[in-house]
């Protein structure tokens, strides 16, 4: 095999340089710093959303430890606040199965509903209730081993905030004609269930225990306490990110540079 010219092999290598470490635009400059401040910007805020979701945490466990409240005092808690979620409560009613309402959940990887349903309490005051889960195939009252309990019942549970509009896109348009529920919209649930809105307590109740409970019905004490805590693993993603883009664009530049010398 005839070796290569010298003059060829060097104006090869020549026109290769060139080309790899042409010296960059106004264009990659900008796009550079837009990126930057897009990637850092990003970074700060989840940092801020892991103080959020710290603060929101330790407020959930310090909620929590606490003996449960009556109801009064939680429905003065809202009108201080308009925050009672996962607030330990204690009250008694007499549930209306009648008006029982499906959300849809999964429990311990089994597909089924929350029994959404009013308990009315001694004074007319009307409480929304997540008596707990059951699995799919009990969502007909006729299929369930159980009859609906009669007479007032006491118990405890944890009372939630009330959603007035839907979480997120990707959450599907609840269904009240066919009694489905993707998201808990409350003002809506309560129409489903007539109740008369001067009567309503304005949050939830998650049953957490039933008084004299047999085990038979749905399973209480479904809330979902532990909160995903992603947002330093964010935080460092962004930050990594941003701290790339710099090195490999200051990288690019200087051999940019070294090569016009």
């Amino acid at each position: 095999m005839m070796a290569e010219p010298a003059a060829a092999q060097t104006k090869r290598q020549s026109d290769k340089k060139d080309v790899t470490y042409r010296r960059p635009g106004p264009g990659f400059y900008v796009a550079t710093i837009v990126a930057l401040v897009i990637l850092v910007s990003l970074g700060f805020w989840q940092v801020r959303r892991l103080e959020w979701k710290e603060g929101l945490i330790a407020t959930i466990q310090s909620r929590i430890a606490e003996k449960p409240k009556t109801l009064d005092d939680v429905v003065g808690q809202w009108s201080d606040s308009g925050d009672v979620d996962y607030q330990p409560i204690r009250l008694s009613g007499t549930f209306d199965h009648s008006r029982e309402q499906h959300y849809l959940a999964t429990y311990k990887g089994e597909a089924g509903w929350y029994l959404y349903t009013p308990l009315e309490i001694a004074d007319g005051r009307i409480v929304i209730v997540n008596r707990g889960f059951v699995p799919d195939r009990l969502k007909d009252v006729s299929s369930r081993p159980w009859k609906p309990g009669t007479g007032v019942v006491g118990m405890t549970g944890l009372a939630r905030n009330p959603l007035f509009a839907k979480p997120g896109w990707v959450v599907p348009d609840n269904d009240p004609a066919k009694n489905v529920w993707y998201w808990k919209d409350f003002p809506a649930m309560a129409d489903a269930m007539g109740i008369d809105h001067a009567a309503l307590v304005p949050f939830f109740v998650d049953v957490s225990t039933v008084d004299g409970d047999t085990g038979s019905g749905p399973i209480p004490g479904v809330t979902r306490i532990d909160l995903p805590n992603n947002h330093l693993q964010y935080v460092f993603t962004w930050f990594g990110l941003a701290l790339a883009l710099v090195v490999i664009a200051g990288y690019y530049t200087m051999r940019a540079r070294g090569n016009d010398s």
